[in-house]
């Protein structure tokens, strides 16, 4: 698994019929296949986050939707940025990863994290708990998904979940890349440390170097190698050659690289890269043709080794 590219598509709000809003988001999605991504992500979410949109805005159910872009894409790995733990039993987010992974013939990614909006959880029925709990319920996930993904058969009885010799077959592989989603020091990086693959650092550009050490110093805690476990960080790019950041809501600006493709390209070296994170997914605010391709050209000669 290597991640050092990817992009997200986080809004289906694209101006158009209902009837338009699935071909653009294959458009994208076949834009960065094109344009050398590893890796192409959605949300995993019901409802338009806040800051993006309002609830009611379009939103896609994700493996439904990464089931048909498998079909649309030959090359980039696919998977949410990231799963809500809390959204789908475990066996059955074992059977969606799996079946994906089979339809896109070795190209899965299992992005997963503990669940954080409440409003969904409330309007559509899911529990939703402290943040200990879901924490807790994710741990206990971990233990029934990580063996199905290997094609055991765990028993289990948690406090959350309980499974009689589940099996999740067909299987493409007998390792489908993990990701999650965070920075908290004293649950996320640990969890990343014990059993994940990659960490997507959810933090603002100040803070990366320090999360950067921590996951270093968690690693050499447990006597893993700190470059087994990969890194990268989620930003926003706004290609517009005339704005600044002071045209971006202050809350953001850490998150976000504004400016041409070769400007925003520079941002991300000295802002990511440079501050020792392997890699960098980002998002647009509104698709346009083209634009994609372009960020990827002008960041792909500085990604890291």
């Amino acid at each position: 698994m290597t991640i050092k590219l990817g992009y997200q598509i986080p809004n289906f709000s694209y101006g158009t019929g209902v009837e338009q809003l699935f071909p653009t988001v294959v458009a994208q999605a076949r834009e960065a296949d094109a344009a050398g991504f590893d890796s192409v992500y959605l949300m995993d979410h019901f409802y338009q986050l806040p800051g993006l949109g309002t609830p009611d805005q379009p939103m896609l159910e994700a493996y439904t939707a990464l089931g048909a872009l498998a079909t649309a894409t030959e090359n980039v790995q696919l998977g949410t940025l990231v799963t809500g733990n809390t959204y789908r039993n475990p066996t059955l987010l074992a059977k969606a990863i799996t079946t994906l992974d089979v339809i896109s013939q070795g190209r899965a990614i299992l992005g997963l994290g503990a669940g954080w909006f409440e409003l969904e959880h409330d309007q559509l029925g899911y529990e939703f708990g402290t943040f200990t709990d879901r924490f807790n319920k994710l741990g206990e996930a971990l233990e029934i998904i990580l063996p199905m993904l290997k094609g055991e058969r765990p028993t289990f009885s948690g406090r959350y979940y309980r499974t009689q010799e589940a099996m999740a077959e067909p299987r493409y592989r007998d390792h489908i890349p993990l990701m999650i989603g965070g920075s908290g020091e004293k649950k996320t990086i640990p969890l990343a440390v014990k059993h994940f693959d990659h960490l997507n650092l959810i933090a603002g550009f100040d803070d990366l170097p320090g999360k950067v050490e921590v996951v270093r110093r968690r690693c050499e805690d447990v006597g893993r190698d700190p470059a087994t476990l990969e890194t990268s960080t989620l930003i926003t790019v706004i290609v517009d050659e005339k704005a600044t950041l002071d045209d971006v809501p202050e809350g953001s600006r850490q998150r976000t690289a504004i400016g041409s493709p070769e400007a925003i390209a520079e941002q991300i070296k000295a802002k990511v890269f440079d501050q020792g994170v392997g890699g960098i997914i980002f998002n647009m605010p509104n698709y346009t043709p083209g634009a994609v391709a372009a960020v990827a050209e002008a960041v792909k000669p500085l990604l890291p080794a």
